[in-house]
């Protein structure tokens, strides 16, 4: 297996437009697609959160919904890693996504006709949570391969873009169906708003070099992957910094539901929504900022930002004040993902790009899933406002575990691209 210090590092090049990437036709197509299931999967996540509290409003029954979702990852975020890197992604990714729309389809069926339990719920939203874990790793992986080498930089930027377009209108758009009908409804248009991705995976003709051909046993190449992992001290510091900020921050996402249920379906989509616009926000301001801060004065100063947002989202109680604590929120959460996010696709090369992906995506969303049920259950002891005042401390005091864990943007710049064997 090649070492770290057989990758070469590729030299820095000029930056290209931000909106390159999107000149490239088959970039567009793709983007486009995923734009529109991102949609779908928001005004998922929406429907599911909402509909939990009309079946049992306990805190810990709301951000079950979220840890239902994300249990996947601890058990198959790993394989799904090592798979993405042995078979063809494409026809990986076609059966991740069919998975998710017979899913997605049969929930609502069965929430239009009253027949799903909080059990049910958490069962088909686990399900779904299967289907993304599959998707994920693969999803993430094939960036490269779908847009020129001087564009992917701008290409990841893009994606992220394109999420926080979709977090702003998935949620507004799942309380507008919400309001007019129920959960069942938002559920069947994310089953709708896979077709595109389908489509697009169909009828993209993905070279015959880019397919692995792989017979090795599924184990030794998951083992592989976490020795890599073990040697270069770029993929510590990413996961390191990963775990620390997810654990915490997932807080206002998993009692999200809670603050806004004064507020009905509409004011949640709405609250979700100023966190989606925030975001927006960021990503417009992120690339003036980069040049002007180190990224740790950058992931410090947005973790800060975002921990005192968390604290004050359990003290205001009108939804005008609340939406602007949300929107301040989103831009310091763009900050801190999209630096990270980056980082992952950089910190490794071809050969193990999608096992190094799958255990970035696993310590973030298993933090998160971690994190939902803890602060979900100490919400059921000590209240809302209390815990959202302890996540927003702990977010804070986080910031010791990433000192030592330093990464430049000359390290993301100079990420290994290929490997010499």
């Amino acid at each position: 297996m090649p070492t770290v210090d057989q990758i070469s590092p590729c030299p820095t090049a000029p930056r290209p437009s931000a909106l390159a990437p999107l000149r490239e036709p088959l970039f567009r197509s793709l983007w486009i697609a995923a734009v529109v299931s991102y949609i779908g999967t928001w005004m998922q996540n929406i429907g599911a959160g909402w509909l939990m509290t009309q079946l049992n409003p306990s805190p810990f029954w709301v951000g079950m919904v979220l840890t239902a979702g994300t249990i996947p990852v601890f058990l198959v975020m790993l394989p799904a890693g090592a798979m993405a890197d042995m078979v063809d992604r494409r026809r990986l990714l076609l059966f991740a996504q069919w998975w998710m729309v017979i899913a997605s389809a049969a929930l609502g069926i069965l929430t239009l006709l009253h027949h799903v339990s909080p059990y049910g719920l958490l069962f088909f939203t686990f399900l779904l949570g299967l289907g993304s874990v599959m998707n994920d790793p693969a999803w993430q992986a094939i960036t490269p391969e779908v847009v020129a080498p001087e564009n992917h930089s701008g290409a990841v930027a893009l994606n992220a873009a394109g999420f926080n377009v979709a977090r702003a209108i998935g949620p507004a758009l799942a309380g507008f169906v919400i309001t007019l009908g129920d959960s069942g409804s938002v559920f069947l248009l994310n089953a709708l708003s896979f077709f595109g991705v389908i489509v697009f995976l169909h009828r993209w003709k993905r070279p015959a070099s880019a397919v692995p051909v792989q017979s090795r046993p599924l184990l030794p190449f998951i083992f592989e992957g976490l020795q890599y992992a073990r040697q270069s001290p770029r993929v510590r510091a990413v996961l390191v910094r990963t775990g620390v900020f997810s654990l915490a921050a997932t807080a206002i996402w998993a009692l999200m539901p809670l603050l806004a249920q004064p507020f009905g379906s509409t004011g949640f989509g709405v609250l979700v929504g100023c966190f989606g616009l925030g975001a927006l926000a960021g990503a417009v301001a992120l690339p003036r900022l980069r040049p002007r801060m180190s990224l740790d004065l950058l992931i410090g100063a947005a973790i800060v930002t975002l921990g005192a947002v968390t604290f004050a989202s359990g003290q205001v109680h009108s939804l005008g004040w609340l939406c602007f604590v949300m929107f301040v929120g989103g831009t310091a959460w763009l900050g801190i993902l999209s630096s990270l996010n980056y980082a992952a696709q950089t910190m490794a090369p071809t050969w193990v790009r999608a096992r190094s992906l799958s255990m970035y995506l696993l310590v973030l969303q298993g933090g998160m899933a971690v994190g939902s049920a803890i602060w979900g259950a100490i919400a059921n002891k000590i209240g809302v406002p209390s815990t959202l005042a302890w996540a927003g401390l702990s977010l804070v005091a986080g910031l010791i575990a990433i000192r030592s864990h330093r990464l430049s943007f000359l390290d993301l710049e100079s990420a290994p691209a290929v490997v010499r064997d």
